[in-house]
């Protein structure tokens, strides 16, 4: 040990002292028979042997002995021939040798140290840490004193580590040619070295770092490819992200660093991204990558799709401001009509006495009503329309029928600005198709309304229509032509006049209530006939819409015209159970009813409906009107339960579902659970009155009206 010659030569005078003279009273031999025993109970090996040719072993401890699997030391110079020769494994002796000669003569105070193998005596081989010092003793002359360990586990593990090292190094090579594929550069750094070496260049570094794999220096490696090829507004920031200082900030607080940059191309732009990726520990950032490669394609993808949520947002921002119209048009048709209906039943409260006054005051709360329901009518068929709640429904439908039946609606309405409404079907040969004759009609209802209020006094509404040529054999091609000489839309407003919401006029002019729902409604019924509607107009001098569409004609046999269901039965011997959890509704059905002749019995919900029911004879009731939305039970648990009773004659009566949900989904619903007819809230007492003809006459079965 270093600084430490005397002391070791005393402690091995007297150790070899013992070991030859073991009977030798003289003095200090018994301090080194001490010692020895010391040495014998070290856990480590320890050994002395000669440092003459032969190198022949002077001593060995116990431990010596453990590390070569000898029980005595015996067994021990038997298996190393008693030399430290014999001791290292014959591969690695000359180079240990060498080792420690040299180790010597460059320093005469410090423990020279070697690693080799050894065999043991049971045939495996282990690595040994070897620590020794040579010393000249006064009783044994120069010699040799070792401390040796077991090195194999540490060995192992060091193998360990460098095959990691080794894993570690192909996963980066790996990574570098994966990244080759997609980069133009690829680039090894370790910036605590300050090397760099290329993996991949670009032609435009190629004179620079030539087909890579030699080493340069990293700082100042991307100066000459800055100040040639990048943009003069971009040079500063690619500078900054390639300073050591700054890689090492930002990738100890993320795995990536990734930037885009322009350099200079043929007539535009390129757009070139960086990557920097740690490949090294963690803990220190000095092993990166760096990867060079052309983002142009995505780029352009990019700023597309920029334009494309640009453009969202400025329709978003336009169906904003059209949903702002809308809002404020219906706040005012709502309140309007609500004003009317609220004012006139305050008038009419104050005129009980005047008969006359009274009944004026009832119909133009009626006529608010109507133009009330109306706006919300729309607004529920634009919902429906657009969340594909409403279907296409063929059946057998009659052309003329449908026109001669609006032209009597629409010219009570007319009257009232003295418009004359005008029919012609002489152009029509095939009047019996298939098709969906209630769509039909409202979209010839919305174009006829909106010519009404948009037409003058004493204006003319044309409505015709003709018969094209026929497309196949089975099938015939229509146009209606809904024409007015009423105020005309301008150039600009007929690009809009089908969007929602839209109304070129606002409605608090010239007294045209609506919501700006209509046309749009006519446009997306058309389409969803597969057909088509198109306009001309001119400011002041009218409007003209022409629907296109195509029917399947029916075979003439079975062409017939639609009879009115029979009123031969008398209703006063009717009884009608109302099902409905409002009292309200309760009241104002009950007197409907019974002022037209029926007797009327009612239910709060729909488990009482279903215990009357249960427990009448046959024949107490011959109809039951069921609200949908009721607490405890609904009108479609309770329709269900009825048809489920054993009693044919109490599971077979009619029911018509009422509802304020009035979507196709609402109505298939109804049918399902039972019902036999669907009618929506509020009521339309006529329709009512015709249904209940038609049921309550026909005495179907409730199957069979599915």
């Amino acid at each position: 040990m270093k600084n430490g010659t005397k002391f070791d030569n005393n402690i091995i005078d007297y150790l070899l002292s013992a070991l030859e003279h073991p009977a030798d009273e003289a003095q200090g031999i018994e301090a080194a028979h001490q010692v020895k025993q010391f040495i014998d109970e070290m856990p480590g090996g320890f050994f002395i042997y000669h440092a003459s040719e032969d190198e022949e072993i002077i001593y060995a401890n116990e431990a010596l002995l453990r590390l070569f699997g000898c029980d005595t030391l015996e067994e021990f110079r038997a298996l190393t021939g008693n030399s430290f020769r014999g001791l290292v494994h014959p591969d690695d002796l000359e180079e240990v040798e060498r080792s420690i000669w040299k180790q010597i003569a460059d320093s005469r105070y410090d423990l020279d140290y070697v690693e080799y193998r050894i065999i043991r005596k049971d045939g495996e081989i282990r690595y040994v840490d070897d620590y020794g010092h040579f010393i000249r003793s006064e009783t044994a002359g120069d010699v040799f004193y070792v401390f040796a360990g077991d090195a194999t586990e540490k060995r192992k593990r060091q193998k360990e580590e460098n095959e990691k090292k080794d894993q570690e190094h192909l996963r980066r090579l790996e990574m570098i040619e994966g990244l080759s594929i997609d980069y133009e550069s690829i680039f090894y750094a370790d910036l605590d070295a300050n090397q760099l070496q290329p993996y991949r260049v670009s032609e435009r570094v190629r004179s620079k770092f030539g087909m890579g794999g030699q080493i340069h220096e990293y700082r100042g490696f991307d100066e000459e490819y800055i100040q040639e090829w990048v943009y003069i507004e971009d040079r500063k920031l690619v500078a900054r992200m390639t300073d050591p200082d700054y890689i090492r900030k930002n990738l100890s607080e993320k795995k990536v660093i990734n930037f885009n940059y322009r350099i200079y191309g043929d007539d535009k732009p390129n757009y070139i991204q960086l990557r920097i990726v740690n490949v090294g520990s963690s803990e220190h950032i000095s092993q990166i990558v760096l990867g060079y490669r052309n983002v142009d394609d995505e780029m352009v993808q990019e700023m597309e799709r920029n334009r494309i949520l640009e453009s969202a947002l400025n329709e978003a921002q336009q169906a904003n401001q059209a949903k702002s119209t809308f809002l404020s048009n219906m706040s005012h048709d709502i309140r309007t009509p609500m004003n009317a209906i609220v004012g006139y039943a305050i008038l009419a409260k104050h005129h009980l006495d005047d008969q006359e006054m009274v009944l004026k005051y009832l119909n133009m709360i009626t006529s608010s009503s109507d133009i009330l329901l109306q706006l919300l009518n729309n607004i529920f068929e634009i919902v429906g329309i657009e969340s594909a709640q409403i279907y296409l429904e063929e059946d057998k439908c009659d052309v003329v029928e449908v026109l001669n039946n609006i032209q009597t609606v629409m010219s009570l309405r007319a009257e009232e600005k003295n418009i004359e409404i005008e029919l012609d079907t002489s152009e029509i040969r095939h009047a019996s198709v298939f098709g969906d004759q209630q769509k039909l009609s409202q979209v010839l209802l919305y174009l006829v309304d909106n010519a009404i209020k948009y037409t003058n006094i004493d204006g003319h509404i044309k409505i015709a229509a003709t018969e094209q040529q026929m497309p196949s054999k089975d099938i015939a091609a229509y146009q209606f032509l809904v024409e007015d000489d009423g105020i005309g839309i301008s150039e600009e407003f007929l690009e809009r006049i089908f969007e929602p919401f839209e109304r070129e006029r606002s409605t608090t002019l010239g007294g045209v209530y609506g919501t700006g729902l209509g046309l749009t409604i006519a446009k997306k019924m058309v389409e969803m006939m597969d057909g088509s509607i198109e306009i001309s107009s001119a400011v002041g001098k009218g409007t003209r819409f022409t629907v296109t569409l195509h029917f399947r004609l029916q075979e003439q046999e079975e062409a017939s015209v639609l009879q009115e269901p029979g009123s031969d039965f008398e209703e006063s011997q009717k009884t009608i159970l109302i099902v409905d959890d409002n009292e309200i509704n309760l009241e104002i059905g009950s007197e409907v009813l019974r002022d037209a002749g029926y007797a009327v019995d009612t239910a709060a919900d729909g488990s009482i409906a279903v215990e009357k029911v249960k427990h009448a004879r046959p024949g107490t009731y011959d109809l039951i009107l069921m609200d949908l939305q009721m607490p405890v039970m609904n009108g479609y648990e309770a329709a269900k339960a009825i048809r489920a009773l054993s009693e044919p004659a109490l599971s077979r009566i009619p029911i018509i579902a009422l509802s304020a949900n009035a979507f196709n989904e609402d109505k298939k619903m109804a049918l399902n659970s039972g019902m036999n007819a669907h009618l929506p809230k509020p009521l339309d007492v006529e329709q009512l009155y015709g249904l209940l003809r038609q049921l309550l006459g026909a005495g179907q079965d409730p199957e069979a009206e599915k």
